[in-house]
């Protein structure tokens, strides 16, 4: 029996570890892509390549909690790991709100007065790339978050697949805007993905608040 639970405390810390470089990995990626979207979408006027570039933030941020969150692991008690995993939660849940009301605002503010992006060849290179990562990144967050039941890393693991979501929205409006011209593309891309972003959030805070309740 103790080789047993030796073994099993072996394996939890291994994942745990695991996440956390998961969670080192994102917080570089999303930094990088997140500059670099954000000045390509700023130049271009394209608020589809902004939105992507700030989610990037929010990813780093959500990641940055992650880290946060499995540092020092072994030092915490059963009881303390439950009030940070039901925080670090808690925290993820509501960068999907930060987001979502920025990309609303900015979304319609184009829609209505015309504001017309140009052409952006970067952005849909920087949204192939993402969509070439991301898909991988989200399997490998979910499938550790379920193995050592961590309600923020499975919150974490669901902001990588909103990253994916945006991606292809990304694609989307940028492509049909540089191919064809259909510059409300890029706006209508962005309030696309603002229903996902807030139901996630939800989702995740009122899963949060049920944890609580029951514990």
């Amino acid at each position: 029996m103790d080789i047993l639970d030796t073994d099993a405390s072996r394996r939890n810390s291994a994942l745990h570890k695991k996440a956390f470089y998961l969670s080192v990995f994102t917080v570089v990626y999303n930094l990088i892509e997140g500059v670099v979207s954000v000045g390509a979408g700023t130049v271009t006027g394209s608020i589809a390549l902004v939105g992507f570039g700030l989610d990037s933030f929010v990813e780093s941020l959500s990641g940055g909690i992650m880290i946060w969150r499995f540092r020092e692991r072994g030092n915490l008690s059963h009881e303390e790991e439950e009030r940070i995993e039901a925080k670090a939660a808690k925290l993820v849940g509501y960068t999907f709100f930060v987001l979502g009301v920025y990309v609303l605002y900015e979304s319609l503010k184009k829609l209505i007065l015309r504001e017309i992006p140009e052409p952006s060849l970067l952005g849909i290179m920087i949204a192939i790339a993402s969509l070439a990562v991301m898909p991988g990144l989200f399997f490998m967050k979910y499938r550790i978050g379920k193995s050592i039941g961590s309600r923020s890393l499975l919150a974490d693991s669901k902001q990588t697949l909103v990253c994916c979501y945006l991606s292809i929205a990304l694609l989307l409006g940028l492509g049909l805007n540089y191919l064809f011209g259909i510059w409300w593309a890029d706006p209508a891309a962005g309030i696309v993905i603002v229903g996902f972003l807030m139901r996630e959030g939800y989702a995740i805070l009122k899963e949060g608040k049920a944890g609580c309740c029951g514990m």
